[in-house]
């Protein structure tokens, strides 16, 4: 049993993320190591955790807005700490989506400017409309859905996932 505490936390707009998050923090805790997994607006404090995995949504090819927030607020406690990120972008469940795999990543470089993950997770999302608020953006975003740019229903390969967390536990120091 590992002593290492984990912080899985996340940034979510219609829960996608956020139940990436929860698959993430199961298999990192899997043979006991301690893991919360919380959304960033609930994170107060860094200093009980050795490792953060912190995640995000893109929405207009960046993070969102409170996780780009949250890094630059504890980028110092994050520089001190083992770290990795991960990414939900609808983007990656476009037809030949390895083709806009480095255009994605680097959409990241704002965060990697801050902290250096040991580690990028990088996934296919879901997109329903009826978790998604009303607005000029959604819009556009059926607009797309129309035109088949972007496949509407839930991409997130869970099997990808896992395995992903399952990498970092060596990295990360859980056993």
């Amino acid at each position: 049993m590992s002593t290492t505490r984990i912080l899985v936390t996340y940034a979510s707009r219609a829960g996608s993320t956020a139940e990436v998050a929860q698959a993430i923090g199961k298999t990192l805790a899997e043979g006991g190591t301690q893991v919360d997994v919380m959304p960033m607006s609930e994170v107060k404090d860094l200093s009980t955790y050795e490792v953060v995995v912190a995640g995000s949504a893109v929405r207009g090819s960046k993070w969102l807005p409170e996780a780009m927030s949250f890094i630059q607020s504890h980028r110092s406690a994050l520089a001190q700490k083992r770290f990795a990120m991960f990414t939900v972008c609808i983007t990656m469940s476009m037809k030949q989506a390895e083709n806009y795999r480095a255009s994605v990543l680097g959409w990241m470089d704002p965060v990697r400017a801050l902290v250096k993950p040991l580690s990028e997770g990088l996934f296919a999302g879901r997109l329903d409309f009826n978790k998604l608020p009303f607005n000029w953006d959604t819009l556009l975003l059926r607009l797309s859905v129309a035109l088949g740019i972007f496949p509407r229903g839930d991409h997130r390969d869970w099997n990808a996932i896992r395995s992903w967390a399952e990498g970092l536990k060596p990295a990360l120091g859980v056993l």
